[in-house]
């Protein structure tokens, strides 16, 4: 679920004042789409679809907001609170879907699906893998922009970057050959497809820290997503589930990683600006 992805990345980047603006902007589209099924699913479906899901997930992260911030003392990205967002805003996600589906009645007189744990739950990681897909992205390229001189991104910093070429060099052809491995194989086989997608990851994060931990984990869920065969394949979300843990650890590692990176450039800038430079 990639909007759960946007819709957090705005809860947490975009001021308090606005946030009935994206409460509206979000609106619109679902009121769209539950009056369009209104003589299917009912009235009072539609009525509950239309409300947005981030209305749920605006107390949580305002509670989070109030108690923690987004950057720690040292300037480091606060993950831990990042990922508790999104499994607070991936159950909102889910409560908010369960309300929806469970006052839908059926034109046509057959019984209302029910909302089950499996299917609840299956809610949850979508929209847990949803944000891990695109917040920390959108955080790395936020974080990457603020460095650049007037904050402004040009063709040749992006080409010269050690992340950009990692990324189109190596994890992009990997995942394409998985794809390619995958779409041969079927049961055991193309679960090992699967979940060896996750291995980009994890040599992203020890190249990169945790902006390679975002760009190879987003790369590997679009990947994975790629392969499923039809709507909430049980296999599919196994192999999701390694996907959102490997994503996780590797996101809570990056952090450090990352520490010691820019640890290792800074003593390199230091130990080139003491050497004495002769003509």
């Amino acid at each position: 679920m990639l909007p759960a992805g946007l819709r957090l990345a705005c809860l947490l980047l975009v001021p308090r004042r606005f946030w009935p603006a994206l409460a509206i902007g979000e609106a619109l589209p679902i009121a769209e789409m539950a009056v369009l099924h209104a003589s299917a699913f009912g009235v009072y479906f539609a009525i509950v679809a239309s409300i947005p899901p981030i209305l749920f997930c605006m107390p949580a992260i305002a509670w989070l907001l109030t108690r923690t911030t987004l950057l720690r003392a040292d300037g480091q990205i606060n993950m831990g609170m990042i990922m508790g967002a999104a499994l607070v805003c991936a159950a909102a996600t889910a409560a908010s879907n369960s309300a929806a589906l469970a006052s839908v009645v059926m034109g046509d007189g057959s019984a209302t699906p029910p909302v089950t744990a499996s299917l609840f739950l299956a809610w949850i990681l979508g929209a847990y893998l949803g944000a891990l897909t695109l917040t920390p992205t959108i955080m790395a390229l936020r974080e990457r922009l603020a460095r650049q001189p007037a904050n402004v991104v040009t063709w040749r910093a992006v080409w010269h970057s050690a992340l950009t070429r990692d990324a189109l060099f190596f994890v992009v052809p990997g995942l394409a050959l998985l794809m390619g491995v995958a779409s041969q194989l079927s049961d055991g086989p193309l679960q090992c497809a699967r979940i060896a997608m996750a291995i980009p990851v994890l040599g992203m994060t020890w190249r990169h820290g945790w902006h390679g931990t975002a760009i190879g984990g987003m790369l590997a869920s679009i990947a994975m997503a790629s392969t499923a065969f039809e709507l909430q394949d049980p296999a599919m979300i196994q192999a999701q589930v390694v996907l959102s843990f490997v994503i996780s650890t590797s996101l809570l590692l990056g952090v450090k990683v990352a520490r010691r990176i820019a640890a290792t450039l800074v003593s390199r800038a230091r130990e080139a600006s003491a050497t004495p430079h002769h003509r």
